[in-house]
C-alpha cells in the first residue's frame, strides 16, 4: 500500500520516513482518558483513544504529527490530556495554538480545567495554566492614567469629558459614543484582574480601544512607572512559569516572521484548526505602504516628537499621485521605477527622525511624561522604515516576496501598496516546529485523500513526520446525502443562474427552511437572499444583516429559517440538530484567478514541473469545501442533506480530487429522490442512506 493510499483509509497512518520510530505511549493513557470522559459524562469514542495515543507518542518521541480528527471526535481532551500528562510529568513546557476565539474559550473555559480536575490523581503536582495574547489585546494602565498621548487628534479624557452620562444618552443601556465606550474602560481598568480584551463585557469598538492599549513596540518597558501592574507583562511572566500556555495563531505568526522570543521557552507545540495556520502566518508577516500611513506617521513624529518631516510629508504627496498610476493587480517585476526615489525618501526621513528622537532621549531633553508619545512615534517610524526598507530590497526578484497595488474601496480611499511573504513553509519548519515536538490537528488536513498539501504548506516535509486519520463517530453515508446538482449548467461570471435558483427554492421548500447557504461571494449571497425572499414563505437570514453570532443565534433557534452568507460561515458555524438539515454550496469556492499570493505560488509549482492549479487553487478550493460540508453533521443524531449547485464537482477531471476532500457522505444526483428525503426530515423522519 502507497503512503496516500494508506492516509484514505480512516484510522490509517501515513509515515514519512521508514526510520521513524515510535515510543510507546503512557500504559496507563487509556484507563484516564475513560476516567476523564466518564467524570465529564461523555462516552467512549475509538477515535479519540486513538487520536490520545498518538500524540501521546508524540510528545514522548519528540516527533512531528499531523492528525486528521473529524467533528465529533473529541480532538481537545485527546491531546489535552496527553498533554498535561507529559508537560507536568517531565517538566517540558506546552503551547497550545488555535485560531479562532471560540475554540480557545472552549479549551480554556471548559476542556481545560475538567481535564486538569480529573487528572489530579495522575499527576505529581497541581498544573500551572496561562493565556497569552499579543500585546494591543490588553489594556495599559499608564496610557489609561495619561502617560500616552491619544492616537486621535484631542485626547482620551476629551472625547470622555464631552460624553454624556450613559443615563442620558441611552437610558435603558450603554453610552455607545466614543466617550461614553472611553469612560466604561476607564471603569474597568480600576476592576480589571487580567486587562484582556476579551474580558470586557458588553465590548467597545476598535477605535475606543486604541485609547487604551499599545503594541509591543510602543512600549516604555523598564522605563514605565506602573510596571509592576502591568497586564501584558503579568501574563508573559505566567506563560514563562506554566505547564501549559494557550495562544493563538497569530502569536505563532509573529514568532514564525523573526520574532521567536514572543513566545516562552517551550518543547512541545500542538497546533488546533492547523488547516488555517500558513494562511494565518502570511497574514501576519504581510504589510501595506499607502499615503495615508506614510501622512499619518509624520503627524505622529511632530505630535509626539516634536519633529517636522517635511520630506516625509512630501513623499506622501508624490506616493498619493504616483499610486494612482501603478495598475491594479501583481507587479511581478518588484517596486516600479518611477516609486522608487519615493519611497527611498520615505526610508532616509524615517531613519534620519529615529536617530533625532534617540538623541532626544539620550540627552534628556524633553519631559518625562512626553515619554510615551515619543514611544509612540518611534514604532511608528520604525514601522514605516521596515515596509519601505522590504519593498526597496530584491525579495521580490529572488521570489521571497509577492508584491501587488491594489486599489482602495471606500469613497476617498488611494490606492497601496501591499507585500507578503510567497511560501511560509520554511519559516514556520525552522522557527515553530525545530528542535521540539509539534501536532498539527484539524478535521480537515487530508485533502484529495492525502496529507501532502498539509504537510507542504507548513514545512513538514523538510523532515520525518507521521500523519494520522482517526476514526470518525459518525456514520456519514447514513447520516447524510451529498448531491450533485449536474443537470445544472457551469457557475458563470454574472452571479447565480436563474436555474440554480430554482434549484436552490425547491430545496429550501423540501426542507422548510432549515438551511445553511454558502456563498462564493457577498453579491451571491444578497442577490440569492432578494430573489428568494419574494419566492418562499420561510424567513432568509442574510450575513451582514445583524452580527453573526446573533444570525447563527436566531437561525439555530428558529427551524423554518435559513442562514446564507459566505467565508465566514464556511468554518466554525455549529448548529447542530433539526435547525441545519440542508448545507447547500453555490459553486466551488475557487480563489480569485488574481489572487497575487496563489497566483504568484502557481507559478513557482509549475516552473518546478508541478501542476500549479492542483497544488495551489484546487486544495484552496478542497479545503473549504471540506469546511462547508462539516456545517451538516455535528452529532450522531444529525441528518440532512449537503448539496452542491456545481456540476463540475462531478464532471470536471478535478472533481474526484474535491470529492475526496469530502466526509464520505452518501452520493447522488438524484434532485426527486434529495427533496423527498428533505420533506421527511421536516417531517421528523430520517433521509434515506
Amino acid at each position: 500500500m502507497s503512503p496516500d493510499d494508506a492516509g484514505r483509509d480512516a484510522g490509517g497512518t501515513v509515515p514519512t520516513d521508514d526510520d521513524v520510530s515510535r515510543p510507546d505511549p503512557p500504559s496507563h493513557l487509556d484507563t484516564v482518558l475513560d476516567e476523564v470522559i466518564a467524570a465529564m459524562g461523555g462516552a467512549r469514542r475509538e477515535g479519540q483513544h486513538q487520536m490520545a495515543t498518538e500524540v501521546a507518542a508524540a510528545l514522548a518521541g519528540a516527533e512531528h504529527l499531523l492528525v486528521q480528527a473529524g467533528t465529533g471526535t473529541g480532538k481537545s481532551l485527546a491531546y489535552l490530556i496527553p498533554a498535561l500528562l507529559h508537560a507536568v510529568s517531565n517538566d517540558e513546557r506546552t503551547i497550545i495554538s488555535t485560531a479562532t476565539l471560540a475554540l480557545q474559550r472552549q479549551v480554556l473555559g471548559h476542556d481545560l480545567p475538567l481535564a486538569a480536575e480529573s487528572l489530579r490523581r495522575h499527576l505529581p503536582r497541581e498544573p500551572q495554566v496561562a493565556l497569552l495574547k499579543g500585546w494591543h489585546n490588553y489594556l495599559c494602565l499608564h496610557k489609561v492614567a495619561g502617560g500616552y498621548p491619544s492616537d486621535d487628534e484631542g485626547t482620551l479624557f476629551d472625547a470622555a469629558a464631552a460624553a454624556p452620562s450613559a443615563a442620558e444618552e441611552h437610558p435603558e443601556g450603554q453610552d455607545d459614543s466614543l466617550g461614553g465606550q472611553v469612560l466604561l474602560l476607564r471603569r474597568w481598568a480600576e476592576e480589571t484582574s487580567t486587562g484582556d480584551r476579551d474580558d470586557l463585557v458588553p465590548g467597545v469598538s476598535d477605535r475606543a480601544w486604541r485609547q487604551v492599549s499599545l503594541t509591543s513596540l510602543e512600549c516604555l518597558g523598564q522605563r514605565c512607572p506602573l510596571l509592576t501592574d502591568c497586564f501584558p507583562e503579568h501574563a508573559r511572566r505566567a506563560a514563562r512559569e506554566a505547564d501549559l500556555v494557550v495562544t493563538n495563531h497569530a502569536m505563532l505568526g509573529i514568532a514564525a516572521s523573526g520574532s521567536p522570543k514572543v513566545l516562552p521557552e517551550h518543547q512541545v507545540l500542538i497546533v488546533d484548526e492547523a488547516h488555517e495556520l500558513a494562511d494565518r502566518v502570511t497574514a501576519q508577516a504581510t504589510v501595506e505602504l499607502s499615503a495615508a500611513s506614510v501622512e499619518r506617521t509624520a503627524r505622529l513624529a511632530r505630535r509626539h516628537a516634536g519633529i517636522a518631516l517635511s520630506a516625509l510629508e512630501d513623499a506622501a504627496t508624490h506616493l498619493r499621485t504616483n499610486l494612482g498610476l501603478v495598475p491594479e493587480g501583481r507587479l511581478p517585476q518588484g517596486l516600479p521605477a518611477e516609486l522608487v526615489p519615493t519611497v527611498r525618501s520615505i526610508a532616509e526621513a524615517c531613519r534620519e527622525a529615529m536617530t533625532a528622537v534617540r538623541t532626544e532621549q539620550t540627552q534628556g531633553q524633553g519631559k518625562a511624561e512626553e515619554a510615551g508619545g515619543r514611544a509612540m512615534a518611534t514604532s511608528a517610524l520604525l514601522v514605516l522604515f521596515e515596509i519601505a526598507d522590504r519593498l526597496l530590497s530584491d525579495s521580490v526578484a529572488e521570489r521571497i516576496d509577492v508584491l501587488w497595488c491594489e486599489r482602495g474601496r471606500a469613497p476617498g480611499e488611494g490606492s497601496r501598496l501591499k507585500i507578503a511573504p510567497l511560501d511560509v513553509a520554511g519559516p514556520i519548519a525552522s522557527e515553530l516546529f525545530a528542535e521540539r515536538a509539534a501536532v498539527l490537528t484539524s478535521a480537515t488536513l487530508a485533502l484529495g485523500g492525502t496529507f501532502d498539501h498539509a504537510v507542504r504548506s507548513v514545512g513538514m516535509g523538510f523532515g520525518p513526520h507521521r500523519a494520522v486519520q482517526v476514526s470518525s463517530p459518525f456514520d456519514y453515508g447514513k447520516q447524510g446525502i451529498l448531491y450533485v446538482a449536474s443537470h445544472l449548467p457551469p457557475p458563470g461570471r454574472d452571479g447565480t443562474a436563474q436555474e440554480a435558483l430554482d434549484e436552490l427554492a425547491g430545496l429550501i421548500e423540501a426542507a422548510g427552511g432549515r438551511t445553511l447557504g454558502l456563498f462564493s461571494s457577498r453579491r451571491g449571497a444578497q442577490a440569492a437572499a432578494e430573489a428568494l425572499r419574494e419566492r418562499l414563505d420561510t424567513e432568509i437570514l442574510l450575513q451582514g444583516e445583524d452580527s453573526i453570532p446573533a444570525l447563527v443565534r436566531r437561525f439555530s433557534a428558529e427551524p423554518a429559517t435559513s442562514l446564507f452568507g459566505t467565508l465566514s460561515l464556511w468554518q466554525g458555524v455549529d448548529v447542530p440538530g433539526e435547525a441545519c438539515q440542508l448545507v447547500v454550496i453555490d459553486r466551488i469556492p475557487f480563489p480569485r484567478p488574481d489572487d497575487p499570493i496563489r497566483q504568484a505560488r502557481q507559478e513557482v509549482v509549475a516552473a518546478g514541473g508541478g501542476n500549479g492549479f492542483m497544488a495551489v487553487a484546487a486544495s484552496h478550493a478542497a479545503l473549504l469545501l471540506a469546511q462547508g460540508a462539516g456545517r451538516l453533521v455535528r452529532g450522531v443524531a444529525d441528518r440532512g442533506v449537503v448539496a452542491v449547485l456545481d456540476p463540475r464537482l462531478r464532471t470536471a477531471r478535478y472533481g474526484s480530487f474535491l470529492a475526496k476532500s469530502l466526509p464520505p457522505l452518501w452520493p447522488t444526483t438524484d434532485g426527486d429522490l434529495v427533496r423527498a428525503a428533505l420533506r421527511r426530515l421536516s417531517g421528523g423522519g430520517e433521509a434515506p442512506a
